[in-house]
């Protein structure tokens, strides 16, 4: 029996340490059509401006050239990363694989340095074809208002001995002068920081106390870090009440005041570019998912993004997410969520072959949405492992 063609946009989060947005993307929509051969599925990997942010970018954009270099890690160890070069002049770097909790390190929350961040921006910046930055905040691990980043762009702070501090949200403490007439340049085009988060630099929503505990900062350090960071705003200045200026440890702040940088919502911006509005419009459904779904998931990131972007259109959603956070469930407008932990019977076990359970959810899918006859069925949301 012949089944009624569907267009259906997959876009997807990468899966955080399992698998990116494309190879996800690509394994969920091979599952579906093993069920619905006849459909046209639209691959559209996407990121908030965490990790992944460049591969979403290079999948729209073949001819994208990665640029490798070594830089000093966020424990001060030397660190082998890239930053991406679009067609266009843009160059993307990441704070995810510059200056990432996920790199291996094993420092202190307070000592953890945006150095290497720094250094591929300066790197970036200088190269002859670049016309403008796209820094993806996501993911760091310093709390260090930006400095160590500030520095390796060629900022001189100092301690009151006119030396230079040390790594990390610690060592500002001893900051007692910032110089940046030698500041590499930024580029005509500007800089754009993507975020997925609106966090000002001080306070309860801020870098310290509301990101430095996901860091491993306990309760002195976190206090230690909030009052090096009012420290450093008062020498900085700008705007450390800005949306997003405590995104990523303060990099946001640091990197708007000092190198004039426009802080922007990743979700929405990277939809834009890469023509999510336009491929949901011809759609019927999307597919859209993220490693964990909880009730942030849909302030900010990926998945919230895409479901405010398709209820304009009429446009069915399904969701595919490694784990469901317990009660989340019941806020979710979707027709169908697969949850990889519970296809694979463990959370271990979908971690360890994404693509095989992506592929599987893919198919569930698929089958939940046909009939016998042919036709979708009506939305229903649920919260099923097993497949239909």
């Amino acid at each position: 029996m012949t089944m009624s063609p569907l267009r259906v946009v997959v876009a997807l989060d990468s899966l955080k340490g399992s698998a990116t947005a494309s190879a996800a993307a690509a394994a969920v929509a091979a599952g579906w059509h093993e069920v619905r051969p006849h459909d046209d599925l639209v691959l559209l990997p996407l990121a908030d401006g965490g990790e992944g942010t460049a591969d979403a970018l290079r999948s729209r954009a073949p001819a994208a050239r990665r640029h490798p270099l070594t830089v000093t890690g966020p424990d001060g160890r030397p660190a082998s990363t890239s930053w991406l070069a679009l067609p266009d002049g843009t160059a993307v770097v990441e704070t995810a694989t510059t200056c990432g909790f996920t790199m291996g390190t094993h420092t202190e929350a307070a000592d953890a340095t945006s150095t290497g961040l720094g250094q591929a921006l300066a790197a970036a910046a200088r190269h002859p074809r670049t016309r403008r930055i796209l820094v993806a905040l996501g993911g760091s691990a310093s709390t260090d208002g930006g400095a160590g980043a500030l520095a390796a762009l060629g900022a001189r702070i100092t301690g009151p001995d006119g030396a230079p501090i040390g790594h990390g949200g610690r060592a500002l403490g001893s900051v007692a002068d910032v110089d940046l007439r030698d500041l590499v340049a930024a580029p005509d085009g500007g800089v754009l920081c993507l975020s997925d988060v609106t966090a000002p630099l001080l306070g309860a929503r801020g870098a310290a106390r509301q990101f430095g505990p996901q860091k491993g900062a306990g309760p002195e350090e976190v206090a230690l870090l909030e009052a090096h960071l009012e420290r450093w705003a008062e020498l900085l200045g700008g705007r450390p009440d800005a949306p997003g200026a405590g995104a990523a440890g303060g990099l946001g702040y640091a990197l708007a005041t000092a190198w004039g940088a426009e802080l922007r919502d990743g979700a929405t911006y990277l939809g834009e570019r890469l023509g999510l509005g336009d491929q949901l419009a011809a759609a019927d459904v999307v597919i859209t998912g993220e490693g964990r779904f909880d009730r942030q998931s849909l302030q900010g990131k990926v998945v919230g993004h895409v479901l405010d972007a398709a209820a304009p259109h009429g446009v069915r959603p399904l969701l595919v997410c490694g784990q469901m956070e317990t009660g989340v469930s019941s806020v979710l407008a979707v027709g169908d969520v697969v949850e990889l932990a519970r296809l694979a019977g463990s959370a271990q076990r979908a971690m360890h072959d994404p693509e095989r359970w992506l592929a599987r959810a893919g198919r569930t899918l698929a089958a939940r949405m046909t009939r016998g006859d042919g036709t979708p069925v009506p939305g229903r949301a649920s919260r099923v492992g097993e497949e239909t």
